[in-house]
């Protein structure tokens, strides 16, 4: 069979065909009498060998030992060329993460582009004080890759650059970026944290939504900041959690404080002087803890705190009676 046949037949170029032979790779069995290469069967069959091995990222140099070296094993070579296609695997994620990024800020100019990927850069930088900043110039008016600020607010260990990115992303739109809303669902206690925490200085009805999906993780952590947001919002399905917070003094101040949003309604504020005073009256609560749940009580109006007050002002534990008695006199005084 003659070069332009086995060309035609194998998908290879005469060309390539040409190049392997020139590297020793390929040789034709015969000549016709004028000159031209001739191919048996069994050439046909090492050129498909040759485009099999190919498909597996061997070099030329690897093909030709691996048909022509017995003692050339496969093991150790297979075993490289799993470790570097994953090297470019990741590599190649990694370039389109980037480029995801530079696309959804959506960039109007080449200078626009080179921002974005200062900011990338930035924000995977070593330094905290680094990543401090590119949270920071992120409120430019420069174009900002929000899942690129939310991914780094999940990984994020430092505090103080933990804010500066919440702070960033806040201000960056209403849209909850996707990765945001897998924190949630991370297996990972610190990462849903993360989350929720961002998520509680964003706004939009997708945020709402997610806290309310937080409310009912099994972390006290992670439920504490969804309910202190949910009821500072007015979310009345926050309370027993926010009862929770106090009862066991985890951000007991925040969760009053959202307790007293939420009486702003008066049926709410009978509902979360009932919830209060029921938490009081149980004999497995603490002091320390019916403490609180007096204090928490001088945030809610109604007659059900009235005279829950009345009774605690007689209630045989001194701090809680005291607590009580000045409550009372706070309210007669407004």
């Amino acid at each position: 069979m003659l070069i332009g046949e086995v060309a035609r037949r194998s998908g290879v170029s005469a060309r390539m065909l040409r190049h392997y032979e020139s590297l020793g790779l390929l040789r034709p069995t015969a000549r016709t009498g004028t000159g031209y290469r001739e191919y048996s069967a069994e050439d046909i069959r090492r050129i498909f060998h040759i485009e099999s091995l190919r498909t597996l990222g061997l070099s030329l140099r690897e093909i030709g030992r691996a048909l022509d070296d017995p003692g050339f094993a496969p093991a150790s070579l297979v075993g490289d060329l799993i470790a570097q296609t994953r090297q470019r695997i990741a590599a190649e994620t990694e370039l389109l993460t980037r480029l995801q990024r530079i696309d959804s800020a959506d960039p109007g100019s080449w200078e626009a582009v080179l921002h974005v990927v200062g900011l990338l850069q930035a924000l995977g930088s070593h330094s905290p004080d680094a990543r401090q900043r590119a949270a920071l110039d992120s409120a430019d008016d420069a174009p900002v890759p929000r899942e690129a600020l939310a991914e780094a607010v999940l990984s994020e260990t430092d505090a103080h650059v933990a804010g500066a990115l919440r702070w960033a992303l806040a201000r960056a739109g209403e849209d909850v970026p996707a990765v945001l809303a897998e924190g949630l669902t991370s297996a990972s206690t610190e990462v849903r944290e993360r989350a929720v925490r961002c998520l509680a200085e964003m706004t939009g009805a997708d945020v709402t939504d997610l806290l309310h999906r937080a409310l009912a993780d099994e972390d006290a952590v992670v439920r504490g900041h969804a309910a202190v947001a949910l009821g500072s919002r007015g979310a009345v399905e926050a309370l027993p959690v926010l009862v929770d917070m106090i009862v066991e003094g985890t951000r007991d101040t925040d969760a009053a404080d959202a307790l007293s949003v939420l009486a702003g309604d008066a049926a709410a504020a009978e509902r979360i002087a009932g919830l209060l005073v029921d938490r009081l009256g149980r004999p497995d609560t603490e002091a320390g803890a019916r403490g609180r749940l007096t204090q928490a009580l001088a945030g809610i109006p109604g007659e059900t705190t009235d005279r829950a007050l009345a009774e605690l002002s007689r209630d045989e534990d001194r701090a809680v009676a005291l607590t009580a008695a000045y409550l009372i006199d706070l309210r007669a005084s407004d």
